[in-house]
């Protein structure tokens, strides 16, 4: 990253740990300030996940806040947003990275397991984006990261809603590239592959692809 992103303000949803966690650390290292988002709170008296993560940059000389409000809900979302404008006056980047799984075969798929990862990645997506975009018309500058996934662009096996979700990310983010483009404003997806938290619960029925040959 360089000095590219040196006096930002970027906001990385769900990176108490994980590759999120990696995205904030990174960011901080190279001089940017890290709104860490994460819903995951510790027991009574302890620090969440997203405090830990806090914890860290300052440690290392960075600047960091922390939130735990969820993407899931339009209302929450905008907290998320409001923290960096309340803490640091300015947003730049917003990184859409909060992401859940209940992978289930399509034919036993619960509505709510369905409607639960459609919330999180695909309309957390849209919230805390929408909420950044007034910001970033104002100040004709910004940009927005996604987290698309091979799931949803090629497919897997017991992740219906997972892959659906993360396709419409990638619908999502080109047509923000679209509205936004005569605001100076740029929208791109990712789709990285990493062993985390989240994907040891897909199944490996492979050495190659299996956690341990990860290590």
């Amino acid at each position: 990253m360089g000095s590219m992103v040196s006096g930002k303000v970027v906001v990385v949803t769900g990176s108490g740990a994980g590759i999120g966690r990696d995205f904030a650390l990174a960011f901080a290292a190279n001089g940017a300030k890290v709104v860490v988002n994460d819903v995951s709170r510790g027991e009574a008296g302890s620090p969440g996940a997203a405090d830990k993560v806090v914890s860290e940059i300052r440690a290392a000389g960075g600047e960091a806040v922390a939130t735990s409000d969820s993407v899931a809900a339009p209302e929450s979302a905008s907290k998320i947003v409001q923290a960096a404008m309340d803490t640091f006056g300015r947003i730049d980047c917003v990184v859409n990275n909060a992401g859940i799984v209940r992978d289930r075969f399509f034919f036993n798929m619960s509505a709510d397991e369905w409607k639960a990862v459609v919330d999180v990645h695909m309309n957390g997506s849209f919230y805390v984006a929408r909420a950044a975009a007034p910001y970033f018309k104002t100040q004709s500058s910004g940009s927005y990261i996604h987290m698309t996934s091979t799931s949803g662009l090629i497919g897997n096996l017991g992740q219906a809603n997972y892959a659906a979700a993360k396709m419409g990310v990638a619908g999502l983010s080109k047509s923000i590239a679209l509205d936004m483009a005569k605001f100076n404003v740029r929208s791109n997806c990712i789709a990285p592959w990493a062993w985390t938290a989240m994907t040891a619960t897909i199944p490996a029925d492979t050495p190659e692809i299996s956690p341990a040959s990860r290590r």
